[in-house]
């Protein structure tokens, strides 16, 4: 189920890029804050093409969108970098005057995609969650902590994850991930 959406960024060099697991800069994307009550959120998914997730921990995706889960009323809405205006604009004409948020992040915040059969292991090395499959299944969502950085968990694919914090705790968030796959290269 790997997100199209997440795409590596071209004008990065890979983070980390060993046969076991992968670091890769995400693409710049458009997101989008979005909050509101249920007549805010029925009317949303006319502009987004697909129902806003209920469930918690879930994600919904359409063709070039996606929606995740964040809480009871609040979600994070992702699209193509040059497709938040035109989201935006799309949900605020659907919406009208029904009670909501909807505000553009997309600067905020930065993804990193992180892949290969040692993925559960390196995030583990500072997020205190269970990513086994089982218990952290494909398109599971969750906001949590890596080490002291909040960041928003996704896990796209059988061995792929995206991780999202904001830009000035990204350096912090790649830079102990890659101190602890050093662990992963030890003979």
């Amino acid at each position: 189920m790997a997100n199209p959406l997440y795409q590596p960024d071209a004008t990065e060099e890979p983070i980390l890029g060993l046969a076991s697991v992968s670091i890769l800069q995400a693409a710049p994307l458009g997101r989008l804050s979005f909050r509101g009550r249920k007549a805010a959120q029925d009317t949303a998914a006319k502009a987004l093409g697909f129902d806003l997730p209920q469930k918690p921990l879930s994600a919904a995706e359409g063709v070039d969108k996606a929606a995740l889960w964040l809480g009871p009323d609040e979600w994070l809405l992702l699209t193509a970098e040059d497709g938040a205006e035109a989201l935006q604009t799309a949900m605020a004409d659907t919406i009208g005057n029904a009670p909501h948020a909807l505000v553009d992040i997309s600067h905020r915040q930065d993804a990193l995609i992180v892949t290969g059969d040692r993925a559960e292991w390196l995030l583990n090395s500072g997020i205190p969650i269970d990513l086994d499959r089982s218990a952290f299944p494909v398109g599971m969502v969750t906001r949590t902590l890596f080490h002291k950085a909040p960041v928003m968990l996704w896990r796209i694919g059988d061995d792929s994850f995206v991780i999202e914090a904001w830009g000035t705790f990204m350096g912090y968030v790649a830079g102990l991930l890659e101190e602890a796959a050093t662990e992963l290269t030890a003979a």
